[in-house]
């Protein structure tokens, strides 16, 4: 499945300055993003989303607009359009170049002021646009036709060039200049570090493993047991890609033919490579390097390759000779055996003679698989050198260095003693140089030429006994030093004739190969290591981490564009291979791991440094120069003697493979007699002599003549054969010209059928552009018509529903007033039924005092007798039996069985009326809230205020709680009840306790009479007291 992956956004601390915005935290994209890695960052949140997305949408509109307006005008016959045109063409291009210019910014520096002054002009075109809209359809009325009006669009056009040269010379004076190019670098080409990793096996098969081979690009590593990353308890799982994944059943063939065969192949058409293994101790930086028995490793294999690519054209031992300068001296054939024979007649030899194989690395050599590289320049001659270095405590020592025991001058050990005759000299440590081409070499060092891979192997091996190796707690041959195996390729052109080597230093090529095998990175709390063991430790770490930062500063630089100084000489290992980061040669690490759960931390530091490492680029280095000479001439001169001895043989019988062409011709010639004169009277010798001479020279001249016959024959062939090939090529020439006609001719037909095409296409673009607008539109209106149709439903529906809520209101509020009118029909029947039996009790008794005799009416007592009498019953029976005490009791509510808010505000005041309104079960509040009605059904309002006599009036208002269409809540008075409180008043009556006079008698009476009948009519019906004693009998009882 094709799947898309965003490129990584990095925060404000990781961009250069250059590109920090204000207001932008993260979101930056990489300052040298790849244009892929642009566009896919319109899909995430980064600084220049919103600019990029606000001009990129507008443009399509623009340009919508501008196809649209094409269509409709006809710009050819109708001038006045032409500023519309124009005007639109601009308002499209301006939000389109300026979208396209914040989306590329971030491909390098130059690409960010590139883009961003296609802005700036692109601003500075709508301006002119807009000028010449607004000159042609928008210029005031007054000022048309006026000299201002003349010169507008030209001071616009004059306007638009100096606002892009300034532009453009504001952008150009930041532009860095470019740094110098080294030689042998090309600046367009860079190839980044390759990187590798190969997972070992684990040594038992019940260890727990933290490393998982995802693809094979990809691996995991998981948290083992005991490593709680995450804060809420996860395992953390974390996964690292790289070039290519080796897993634990890699063979070394499939690795080498991946990541060792292109260096060679580099090496041998003369380019430089390194490879390094990488890893914690233990993992199998050693085992992959060299192997083991029956399975060799990278070295072997490499040398393998190499001398079956070159052994049939190596050069004569010594022909190459090596200096201090690094560099190669190239001498004759003689010279170089006369070298070789004298370094073989010393008595100790520094290249080692041919013997039978050490069976102890014999297995490692014996490599099955046939390997070589492809298109060897057969024209050149080649030798191979070695030389193996070790870098122990930041010290290069030379392992190849035969040190000869010095008797006179004694050798002090560690302890500062001398040694004995029988110890072992330790070789003295080399210093870096730079050569004339700014190359780092060890001067001093050891180089050894070899002529085959067991030759090779048999150096390395003795090396590789010198090295310093030691047994730690987590591998008992640890490393305790970085091993640095070195293969020079010297090679050398053929001269003209391909017989000897052309003695040019110039044109020697010199390449190199360097393996090495790092040694492990270690914690001293897991090796345990002490003494000498941590020391190593120590530097080998050091050595390791200047590694790390060298890299970081390269990384840093590479992609920000700084210019920081990379530490290479903080460490011998780095300052060694400086020229590899610089642009000479092809870098490869192999990240070897182990994945048991113990290396799981140093595993994740050495996953992180690999994955920092695959973003550092090297220059690739451009190809050798050509020598100029014919190529093939080495088997051209090769066939040239096979041709001539086959001819002499056929001529003067065959001829051996040991005789030189010399001694062929001089067998032609007639044999000279004995030159011996014995005597002084000889005279037949010196005839015999002069005739043979003769003879010989008719023979060379007869030998010259037919040569110069042959030559001038072969002449007058190689002359008609040129005329023939003029001719051909005359003939071929005139074929060409017909048909490049006849191409040119149908290139036209198609050119004009492929814009024919075009056309049409975008006719029918448009056509489509517009069916789909149409058909949008359509699509639309039947939406819109669809959401009127529901929106017409919806509030036909609502209606329906509020008509019912009403029904129902009106019938519930109906059945209200019903049942009130009611209650208050027959309260007021009561009331009148009172009222008429007050009356009919009033007219008895004042009929029963009209008809009284009147001389038989008792004098009114005094009220003094009044209070000391017992007042006297009424003879009438009571029509309605006298009302029970009242008990003291809560009114209860209608409707107990609903749940109540009690709200009763904080102002009211505590009445101690013998009546309280009381609800149970009821939420009492000080001030209403939409939580307490949405629990209830029924509201009460407990509302006191003054009345006019002064007392205090308390009113409960009730109400029902209804929900409303919003989810609050409301509530519907239905109900007042009324809690007055009130004092008795007493009232002034009018009495006389004597009557002097008969007028004053007979008034008296009459005021009697009246104050009875007013007593009467205003008796409450039921007393026990009589009528006329209601008034005098009982005193008036004053209110507490």
């Amino acid at each position: 499945m094709l799947s898309l992956k965003l490129p990584k956004l990095f925060s404000i601390d990781q961009v250069p300055q250059v590109f920090h915005e204000q207001g932008i935290i993260f979101g930056y994209r990489h300052p040298q993003s790849s244009a892929t890695a642009c566009v896919l960052s319109l899909f995430q949140m980064t600084n220049e989303t919103l600019n990029i997305w606000t001009h990129l949408l507008p443009s399509w509109y623009f340009m919508w607009r501008f196809m649209a307006t094409l269509c409709m005008v006809d710009f050819w016959n109708d001038s006045y359009s032409w500023p519309l045109l124009i005007y639109l063409t601009t308002s499209f291009i301006y939000p389109f170049a300026s979208s396209c210019a914040h989306t590329f910014s971030s491909m390098s520096k130059n690409a960010r002021h590139i883009c961003y002054f296609l802005d700036y002009g692109a601003v500075n075109l709508f301006s002119l646009g807009s000028a010449i809209a607004y000159s042609a359809y928008s210029f005031p009325a007054m000022l048309v036709c006026t000299t201002f009006h003349h010169y507008f669009v030209s001071l616009a056009v004059l306007n638009t060039i100096l606002s892009i040269g300034l532009s453009c010379y504001s952008r150009k004076s930041k532009t860095p200049r470019k740094p110098l190019l080294k030689k042998g670098t090309q600046a367009s080409l860079k190839d980044p570090v390759g990187v590798y990793c190969r997972v070992r096996p684990l040594s038992f098969p019940d260890q727990e493993c933290c490393i998982e081979v995802i693809s094979d690009t990809t691996v995991q590593l998981h948290t083992p047991d005991g490593y709680r990353i995450n804060r809420n308890g996860d395992y953390k799982e974390t996964q690292y890609s790289f070039k290519q994944v080796f897993g634990t059943l890699t063979t070394q063939k499939e690795l080498f033919d991946v990541v060792a065969n292109p260096l060679v192949d580099d090496l041998i058409h003369g380019k430089n490579g390194l490879l390094f293994t990488y890893g914690v101790t233990g993992s199998g930086k050693t085992y992959t390097m060299t192997g083991s028995p029956g399975e060799g490793g990278l070295l072997p294999r490499c040398l393998d390759m190499i001398f079956n690519s070159i052994g049939s054209f190596q050069a004569k031992r010594y022909v190459f000779k090596s200096n201090d300068r690094n560099s190669m001296d190239i001498q004759c054939e003689v010279d170089a055996l006369l070298e070789r024979q004298k370094r073989e007649a010393l008595p100790t030899p520094k290249t080692p003679s041919k013997r039978q194989i050490d069976p102890e690395f014999a297995d490692m050599i014996n490599v099955r698989e046939f390997c070589k590289a492809e298109e060897i320049d057969e024209d050149s001659v080649y030798g191979v050198f070695v030389s193996y270095i070790e870098i122990y405590n930041n010290y290069i020592y030379d392992l190849l260095e035969e040190v000869p025991f010095d008797p006179i001058k004694p050798k002090w050990n560690s302890c500062n003693t001398p040694v004995r005759n029988t110890d072992f000299i330790p070789p003295q440590s080399k210093m870096l140089r730079e050569d004339k081409n700014h190359n780092m070499y060890v001067a001093g060092c050891t180089e050894i030429e070899v002529k085959s891979t067991e030759e090779a192997f048999e150096v390395f091996w003795r090396g590789q006994k010198k090295r310093r190796i030691a047994n730690t707690h987590l591998n008992r041959e640890s490393s305790r030093s970085h091993s640095v195996f070195i293969i020079k390729l010297a090679q050398a052109p053929l001269d003209a004739d391909g017989d000897n080597v052309l003695q040019e230093k110039d044109q020697i090529t010199l390449s190199q190969l360097s393996l090495v095998d790092l040694a492990g990175s270690e914690r001293t709390n897991r090796t345990k290591a002490e003494g000498n063991r941590l020391r190593e430790a120590g530097n080998i770490n050091q050595s390791l981490m200047t590694l790390r930062t060298c890299m970081e500063v390269l990384r840093e630089n590479q992609m920000y564009g700084t210019n920081k100084m990379v530490p290479y000489r903080d460490s011998k290992l780095t300052h060694l291979f400086k020229n590899y980061f610089d642009g000479e040669g092809k870098v490869r690490m192999i990240v070897c791991v182990n994945p048991k759960a113990e290396d799981y931390e140093e595993s994740l530091q050495v996953m992180r440094f690999a994955e920092m490492t695959q973003e550092v680029e090297v220059a690739r280095p451009i190809d050798k120069a050509i020598c100029g000479l014919t190529p093939g001439r080495r088997y051209r001169n090769q066939a040239f003697r096979e041709e001539l001895t086959r001819r002499l043989e056929l001529r003067g019988g065959p001829v051996g493979d040991e005789q030189s062409v010399t001694e062929i011709l001089l067998q032609s010639f007639p044999p000279l007699t004995s030159c011996e004169i014995l005597d002084v009277n000889d005279e037949q010798t010196l005839p015999r002599l002069i005739e043979v001479l003769e003879k010989r020279h008719h023979v060379r001249q007869m030998m010259t003549e037919e040569l110069n016959r042959q030559v001038i024959a072969f002449r007058a062939m190689l002359q008609d054969f040129d005329n023939a090939v003029l001719n051909k090529e005359n003939y071929i020439q005139g074929k060409l010209n017909e048909k490049e006609k006849v191409i040119s001719g149908q290139k036209a037909e198609i050119e004009r059928l492929e814009k024919k095409t075009k056309t049409l296409e975008y006719k029918i673009e448009i056509l489509e552009k517009t069916t789909t607008i149409y058909e949008e539109d359509k699509r639309n209106l039947q939406q819109e018509l669809e959401n009127q149709s529901q929106k017409l439903q919806r509030q036909f529906s609502d209606k329906r529903r509020l008509e019912a809520r009403l029904q129902g209101m009106v019938t519930e509020t109906t059945m209200k007033w019903e049942k009130e009118c009611e209650r208050r029909v027959a309260a007021k029947q009561l009331e009148m039924q009172n009222k008429l039996w007050v009356k009919d009790e009033k007219l008895k008794q004042l009929k029963a005092i009209v008809t009284e005799p009147k001389n038989g009416r008792p004098e009114r007592p005094s009220r003094e007798r009044d209070r000391e009498k017992i007042p006297q019953r009424s003879v009438s029976p009571s029509p309605i039996p006298s009302a029970p005490p009242i008990r003291l009791r809560h009114r209860r509510s209608r409707s107990a069985g609903d749940r109540w808010v009690d709200h009763k505000p904080a102002s009211n005041v505590q009445t101690e009326t013998v009546m309280q309104p009381h609800v149970p079960h009821a939420i009492t509040v000080a001030v209403a809230n939409e939580k307490a009605l949405a629990k209830c059904e029924k509201y009460m309002l407990t509302h006191q205020e003054l009345a006019s006599d002064g007392e205090i009036e308390t009113k409960l208002i009730k109400g029902d709680v209804f929900k409303t269409r919003g989810g609050g809540q409301s509530v519907q008075f239905t109900d007042v009840e009324t809690l007055k409180q009130e004092s008795p008043t007493g009232r002034k009556r009018r009495s006389s306790t004597c009557a002097p006079t008969q007028e004053v008698a007979t008034e008296s009476e009459w005021t009697d009479v009246e104050t009875r009948c007013s007593v009467a009519l205003e008796m409450r019906a039921g007393s026990q007291l009589g009528p006329g004693y209601q008034h005098h009998a009982q005193p008036k009882r004053r209110k507490p």
